[in-house]
């Protein structure tokens, strides 16, 4: 069952800052498609049956101080996925600076039966570990989704939109909270990249709880950036990134992982035994 860990399906026309989406067109240029199959679960469910596609995780992460997408787009993505839960799967968004009341909030993605969370430091514009600081929400949410089985994504590495610190997407602060919620499925999205891959490639080995997701990295380069990742392929799983910069189609993608010189089993794996580890069936 091929899986799909990391696509972005948002209310792109909700974008509040003109530069990011202004940066969504420039990178995608049938921009059109885009707006149709994030209205429409029906044109994107085809679309994932051209590409060979089993199963989508579908990316939000509220961030109105860079992307511009607003709080309060759990409903709305939950409600997309309703169109085929077994081949949407649904992921919420929190933003603690942003939330009036963070246990209904939370509460909120747990009710609506989110599969995963997603956290985006550079665009959010704090570190995962700052509940040892002053965000003790974040703190409140680890503990909900450990306890409630929900996995959380956090991306790692850089970003070019503008506003977003990529200091906040080195990885080194995930250590934190992999020690202090070890029950907690993590999930580490673009793998570091293009600077902290090794320091990835360390989360993944040393906790159980921590999970690699090669989204954004363009397949030709995966094993000059992970020249082990037979190593931890029980542990990978397979992302698009889609419609982000400079990935045009998942089909694709799909086909460039598959020309790469990896063995037959860690195909397999990373395509969706590792997803369904995850998200069972």
């Amino acid at each position: 069952m091929i899986t799909d860990c990391h696509v972005h399906i948002q209310p792109f026309e909700l974008l509040l800052n003109p530069p990011a989406l202004e940066l969504m067109k420039k990178h995608q240029p049938n921009f059109d498609r885009v707006l149709e199959f994030t209205r429409s679960p029906k044109a994107f469910l085809k679309y994932m049956d051209e590409a060979g596609l089993d199963r989508a995780v579908l990316i939000n992460a509220t961030a109105p101080d860079v992307t511009g997408f607003p709080a309060g787009l759990n409903a709305m993505a939950a409600n997309y996925a309703k169109a085929n839960p077994r081949r949407l799967l649904s992921c919420g968004s929190f933003h603690p600076r942003y939330s009036t009341n963070a246990m209904a909030d939370i509460d909120e993605i747990v009710r609506l039966g989110l599969r995963l969370i997603k956290i985006h430091p550079p665009h959010q514009l704090f570190y995962p570990n700052d509940y040892l600081k002053d965000l003790k929400e974040l703190a409140l949410l680890y503990g909900a989704a450990q306890s409630h089985g929900i996995p959380i994504m956090f991306h790692t590495g850089t970003s070019i939109f503008p506003g977003a610190r990529s200091k906040y997407g080195d990885p080194i602060h995930i250590d934190d909270v992999a020690v202090d919620f070890p029950h907690l499925k993590i999930v580490l999205a673009h793998g570091g990249r293009p600077l902290w891959m090794s320091t990835v490639f360390f989360l993944v080995r040393r906790h159980a709880n921590v999970y690699l997701d090669i989204s954004s990295i363009p397949p030709v380069h995966l094993l000059q950036y992970f020249p082990r990742l037979e190593e931890i392929a029980h542990k990978t799983l397979f992302g698009s990134d889609w419609p982000g910069p400079r990935v045009h189609d998942i089909k694709e993608a799909l086909d460039s992982f598959r020309a790469l010189p990896l063995s037959a089993e860690t195909k397999r794996l990373i395509l969706g035994q590792v997803a369904l580890t995850i998200w069972p069936d």
